[in-house]
């Protein structure tokens, strides 16, 4: 934001919801008026022409009546006004009119009035040219040297340029190559018209080149003209810009020299008579329009730039000069004398907001009061002070980061989630495999009772789900400057169907885990009502689950002991339903008053099925890089190819290919298929990133179980093991992790104090391989069941005076219950085969989201 802003001097609002562009603005004294002021001529693509003097009583007055000299409905779009000598016999100012297609020249003269309405203003046709071509912009000057008279070049859509003597048309020319138009003018030193042509360079043709060539009107040589073949037109210089020109100034303030301006995108250009780069500026912002109005000091050129963050910058040179802020985004500007205040600044934007200004700043009034003197007693000082300290560190003790609410209800998000289904599914594939995929609507309702400015509503869904939407912004027309910004989570877990269906239960599976309560168990119909396969009451303590893609889990209720059993052919298939019979059973005893319900885990830690999961997936990551490598081989080599083919095809001496054609081709299938591959691989990546984080999450599960750790510790494990969203190559999660657990190894869980001074390398990279990990991550495992507790605080290790039997080695169960339930298991079912599945399958606490 600038520092100053341009100081109103005059302003009005033209019409209603009418356009303007660059070319509708003119500064001029059109009706030739003794005292040599300007008149502000503006017209619309409405085909309204207005013409004002505007003399305000005092500064930053608004328009009156009077300042309007005259308004006329042209009836047709006005794209540009000019004022010059364009009336034969007479060197008084005219005032030109561009049409699509017509031309058209008028007097304004103004009468003095004997009533106290004032002056009145009339404008009269002097004449008009009717255009065979749709016109896009003009230019005037002293065409061939002439002196006296102003001829006028007109620029049609499809490439002519079309040259009127005053009442009489000369001739019209094709421009070559031509393909849209640019900006056009005329530089009066060296004769010449320049133009931005479409190839984004800038081009210069003589007037004499173009007046003698031959005539674009005859019929013969019209489509001949249009291609630009031939030495019909033949351009003086070229410049190649790399970017669109917005518009073009040419300025002389001396007799040696002129200048060719050009504003671009990106860039501001100054050239030589000859084409040759005077300077150029590059701008950090998107211009919209500009003026070289005068040159302050000798050999250098001030010039007006507006951008399109309503801010003029004033520039000597390539030299920033003056900055100010605008209430609107200009798309013409000009420097002229009005009312007898020379410079002022006229700024006109596209929806008609039409201001007169001027640069400078208001003094500051301000004065400082006067502080009165009293003797300090500094232990009064000194108390205070230990007040204060004491406050700011109960604060920060009590409050995070964000501050908190006045109250919890200023700001809340709830969800609720559809208890059943869409009836036309939402799902991007409908299908995967024979199964159907549906779709649930969520609600979310954003609740405030303070003033909110902006909300902007993000939701987050564990993959494989998906959302129609994830982003939503809301805007509120009560603004709060005041405001700080605030963060509210909310969590909502959806319906477990939504991926799993009823299925038939498996008697063998590779892959079981069995968790412990100290309830008697409970039937599964009653945890997860409308799973059952089969009607039977006996079947109660044993259900199905079928996974969208195939997989199957199976779950099982001891009769004889307070255990449930998960079993599966995946070992990332166990987490959903272990948790998912987790949340329900406490569910469950909740509702029943129980407040004492625990469930636990005294089995193996499945250490061995996690770590084949973490080498499979850095198997995918390290395949991925050694692709990637060999495909920019491959492409470095397919360029390498096309160079030496174009060398060949442009030598004037033909010379033999020696089976570079071959190689080319070779080449390119080669990288056809590692880009396939690359491609493939990052598939599988994916897919496998999601298994491992079903496995991870599983872990972490039954490490929380095992050791019966708190909230907060098992939130430390999973900011520690789940630290991505997304897996990408330059940052991975085995680096990510294996940092992680090292410093909790170094910190709440080392041994010695030896340890908690190593410092960790800061930089992560991809390792050369898994076992440092896999090292780190058993030797968490081991600490944990020596009695290590999970904390934050680095400044204090735990504990390890607890130490619980076998460390991380295998705590077997019972036997009696694993005969037990596979004696049940046999008495109940029948042996399935097992579906293997290529989809992803649902992991994280699958069936939860997160709104903020």
């Amino acid at each position: 934001m600038s520092l100053f802003k341009a100081r109103d001097w005059w302003s009005t609002i033209l019409g209603d919801k009418e356009e303007f562009d660059q070319g509708c603005l003119c500064l001029a004294n059109v009706d030739n008026s003794g005292n040599g002021q300007d008149k502000i001529i503006v017209g619309s693509f409405m085909g309204y022409l207005r013409i004002f003097s505007p003399h305000p009583a005092k500064t930053g007055d608004g328009a009156q009546a009077e300042d309007l000299l005259l308004e006329v409905d042209l009836r047709d779009p006005v794209l540009q006004v000019e004022v010059g000598k364009f009336v034969s016999g007479t060197e008084m100012l005219h005032l030109a009119v561009l049409h699509s297609r017509k031309l058209c020249v008028y007097s304004v003269s103004g009468t003095l009035g004997n009533v106290e309405h004032g002056n009145q203003y009339q404008m009269k046709l002097m004449y008009e040219h009717n255009l065979q071509r749709t016109a896009c912009n003009m230019t005037y000057g002293s065409f061939g040297g002439i002196k006296g008279r102003d001829l006028i070049c007109i620029q049609s859509m499809d490439g002519m340029l079309m040259v009127f003597e005053q009442e009489s048309y000369a001739f019209g020319r094709f421009l070559p190559g031509f393909l849209l138009p640019g900006p056009l003018a005329y530089s009066s030193r060296t004769d010449s018209f320049i133009t931005v042509s479409s190839c984004r360079q800038v081009e210069s043709y003589k007037y004499q080149v173009l007046a003698f060539a031959t005539d674009a009107d005859k019929r013969q040589e019209t489509e001949q003209q249009k291609l630009g073949s031939g030495k019909r037109l033949v351009v003086d210089w070229t410049l190649n810009i790399g970017e669109q020109a917005l518009d073009i100034c040419i300025v002389s303030f001396n007799q040696s020299a002129s200048s060719v301006f050009v504003l671009g995108e990106r860039n501001f250009f100054c050239l030589k008579d000859n084409g040759q780069i005077r300077f150029m500026k590059k701008l950090d912002w998107s211009p919209s329009c500009f003026l070289p109005y005068c040159s302050v000091s000798e050999g250098t050129i001030n010039t007006l730039i507006a951008n399109h963050n309503n801010m003029l910058h004033i520039y000597q040179d390539v030299t920033l000069k003056w900055a100010t802020q605008l209430p609107h985004i200009p798309v013409a500007v000009r420097v002229g004398c009005l009312h007898d205040l020379k410079g002022v600044i006229v700024t006109l934007s596209d929806d008609g907001h039409l201001q007169c200004s001027y640069l400078g700043t208001d003094p500051s009034l301000f004065q400082a009061p006067n502080v009165e003197s009293r003797e300090l007693n500094y232990d009064e000082l000194d108390v205070e002070m230990k007040e204060l300290q004491k406050i700011i560190k109960d604060v920060n003790k009590s409050q995070g980061v964000w501050p908190m609410t006045e109250r919890e209800d200023d700001l809340n998000v709830s969800v609720v989630v559809s208890p059943n289904f869409d009836s036309v599914s939402q799902a991007t594939d409908v299908e995967v495999g024979t199964d159907l995929v549906p779709s649930v609507t969520v609600k979310v309702t954003l609740q405030n009772r303070v003033i909110l400015q902006k909300a902007k509503l993000s939701v987050y869904v564990q993959p494989p789900l998906e959302l129609t939407c994830d982003q939503f912004t809301f805007e509120f027309m009560n603004r709060n400057p005041d405001g700080i910004p605030r963060v509210i989570q909310c969590k909502f877990r959806l319906p477990l169907k939504l991926i799993c269906l009823p299925g038939q239960p498996s008697k063998t599976a590779s892959h079981k885990i069995t968790i412990d309560t100290n309830k008697s168990p409970v039937s599964l119909l009653s945890l997860f009502p409308g799973f059952a396969s089969q009607s039977d009451d006996d079947q109660v303590n044993v259900m199905g689950f079928h996974f969208l893609g195939g997989a199957r889990v199976t779950l099982l209720a001891s009769k004889t002991s307070q255990r449930y059993r998960i079993q599966s052919e995946q070992f990332e298939d166990l987490w959903l339903i272990t948790n998912e019979l987790i949340l329900r059973l406490q569910e469950y005893f909740e509702k029943q008053g129980v407040k004492d319900f625990a469930c636990s885990f005294s089995g193996s830690m499945p250490l061995q099925e996690y770590f084949e999961l973490i080498d499979h997936h850095f198997e995918l990551r390290i395949n991925g890089e050694k692709l990637e490598e060999l495909l920019s081989e491959r492409a470095v080599q397919f360029r390498a190819i096309q160079r030496r083919l174009l060398a060949r095809f442009k030598d004037k001496t033909p010379a033999p290919l020696q089976h570079l054609d071959t190689l080319l081709d070779g080449t390119y299938k080669q990288v056809i298929a590692l880009a396939d591959a690359v491609e493939e691989n990052q598939g599988n990546l994916f897919q496998s990133f999601t298994r491992l984080k079903s496995a991870t999450h599983l872990v972490i599960l039954l490490i929380g179980l095992w050791q019966k750790l708190s909230a907060d510790q098992v939130a430390i494990l999973e900011a520690a093991f789940l630290p991505l969203q997304e897996d990408t190559q330059e940052l991975g999660w085995e680096e990510t992790v294996d940092a992680a657990i090292s410093h909790l190894l170094k910190t709440c869980l080392s041994k010695s104090s030896k340890e908690q001074a190593l410092n960790l390398n800061s930089q992560l990279n991809i390792p050369k391989d898994t076992s440092q990990l896999k090292k780190h991550i058993t030797l968490l495992c081991d600490r944990l069941a020596k009695g290590g507790r999970l904390c934050l605080s680095t400044d204090a290790a735990a504990p390890q005076t607890m130490v619980m039997p076998g460390g991380c080695t295998t705590i077997p169960e019972s036997d009696l219950e694993e005969r037990s339930v596979e004696q049940d298991s046999t008495e109940l079912f029948t042996n399935h085969r097992h579906l293997s599945a290529e989809t992803p399958r649902p992991e994280v606490s699958p069936l939860q989201g997160v709104s903020e």
